[in-house]
């Protein structure tokens, strides 16, 4: 992989729903325009602190998982299970469930224009796509890689012409809601905020998991993370900017689609376009968590953390079916709530807590190991900022949100008990490793899946 194709990783990987989502969450916790799009700033430039982190980081350790290899080295497999398993059973499937639900609610936006779209539609036409691109995934992988390729240009072209339209609101002069009128000063409503801004971001560190792959790495690595956050960061802003010529703070937040009721605003008859397009966007983007979750369940299963079926692909079709489903499934369960803003709490608090450990991982092994070879070698004064800025966007919202936050502390405790039955208990009873393996046998049936080694025999 070139320098180019590094930056589109990181931009692809970005840019999915979160701008088409975020843009109330922020406002509602900050209270006025002009900080809200301070907040998007502040987001895109601590999404590159943390980038550059990860630099020194995937350039000394240099094995598949990311910062999932960089716990196991640093802290060992107990903190590592303990990472993984926050992706595997919060992040990737919240994220795809807010994802599914944000495709749902801007192709039902425009048979709604005056109401909401009803919670339980929304719920059902999202399982829909998720369905359809589990199936899609499970067929076959040139399938996948297609629609992921169309609808990476579909958010691109929506948001450039959302930019274009702003542009040119702003030379007419519409700047009349640009004001610092109504900001919030409550540390807790500052943190939340964040959690909205950064959710969009979410996706920089993508890179890392395919670092092997990458030309040049020392060189390219950091360039691809500057570049990319730089750019990321100007059109988030440009793309608010554009929004809030046209619509008042009252509007965007009583909005459910944010960019529909601005192409209403705006483009008259031509105005279904532009939820055509988030929608393309966001049926693109729940395809590529679908499409990258069977990379981080084999690094898991490599060192004996994940379930072994994970790891297996269909005997004809070799994809990751077991991997799909299991991801599939998880999702469905996250749409048992139809707010967004709740779901973003969840995931917000377990990827931030997660990544600022990793990050964690560099002071500590300039610490414990000062001889490792670090092409690439950052200054400490990042890392510090950064773990101090996730103390903060972790530690404040649970006086803000307890609800949200409780559940997910819960969600990542339940990975002790699953770590000391399956990983850390060694010494099993005969009749726990017969009955694990007899499940696993039966599931290779039904799923037609077998090892890779053993597909390469195939």
């Amino acid at each position: 992989m070139s320098l180019i194709n590094g930056i589109t990783v990181i931009v692809g990987s970005i840019i999915g729903s979160g701008i088409f989502v975020s843009p109330a969450g922020v406002l509602m916790h900050t209270g006025s325009v002009n900080a809200s799009l301070i907040v998007w700033t502040i987001s895109g430039v601590f999404s590159m602190v943390g980038a550059y982190c990860y630099a020194e980081l995937g350039t000394m350790i240099r094995k598949s998982g990311a910062d999932y290899a960089y716990i196991m080295e640093t802290f060992g497999p107990f903190w590592a299970f303990v990472r993984l398993w926050i992706e595997c059973m919060i992040v990737r499937p919240c994220s795809q469930a807010i994802v599914a639900l944000t495709f749902s609610v801007y192709v039902m936006k425009p048979f709604f224009p005056e109401c909401q779209p009803p919670d339980e539609a929304a719920r059902m036409l999202a399982i829909c796509c998720i369905c359809i691109l589990t199936f899609v995934n499970c067929y076959d992988v040139k399938w996948a890689t297609r629609v992921q390729d169309v609808f990476t240009y579909a958010k691109l072209l929506a948001l450039f012409i959302v930019i274009g339209a702003g542009i040119y609101q702003l030379m007419n002069g519409h700047v009349e809601h640009f004001s610092f009128i109504n900001t919030k000063t409550e540390v807790t409503s500052l943190a939340l905020s964040f959690y909205s801004g950064l959710f969009a971001y979410n996706g920089w560190n993508y890179l890392n998991f395919i670092i092997e792959e990458l030309k040049d790495p020392v060189r390219n690595l950091p360039l691809a993370i500057a570049i990319s956050c730089t750019l990321v960061t100007i059109v988030y802003v440009l793309t608010n900017v554009a929004f809030y010529t046209t619509l008042s703070p009252a509007e965007v937040l009583g909005s459910e689609a944010v960019a529909v009721s601005f192409a209403n605003r705006l483009f008259g008859p031509l105005a279904w376009t532009i939820p055509v397009f988030v929608a393309l966007s966001t049926f693109g983007a729940v395809n590529g968590i679908l499409l990258t979750s069977s990379r981080l369940f084999y690094a898991g299963a490599c060192h004996g953390q994940m379930p072994e079926i994970l790891t297996m692909i269909q005997s004809k079709k070799l994809t990751p079916t077991p991997a799909v489903l299991a991801m599939a499934l998880l999702s469905m369960l996250y749409l048992t709530s139809s707010n967004i803003f709740a779901l973003i709490n969840y995931v917000g608090f377990a990827t931030w807590l997660s990544i600022g450990a990793s990050v964690l991982c560099l002071p500590w092994l300039r610490w414990k190991q000062p001889n490792l070879e670090r092409p690439i070698k950052v200054n400490l004064i990042w890392p510090i900022l950064y773990l101090l800025a996730t103390i903060f966007v972790t530690a404040v919202p649970m006086i803000a949100s307890p609800v949200e936050t409780g559940i997910g502390i819960l969600m990542i405790l339940t990975s002790v008990p699953v770590y000391m039955v399956f990983i850390m208990w060694k010494s099993k009873p005969r009749w726990f490793t017969k009955c694990t393996g007899c499940i696993t046998e039966l599931l290779q049936k039904v799923f037609v899946v077998v090892g890779k080694s053993k597909s390469a025999q195939l």
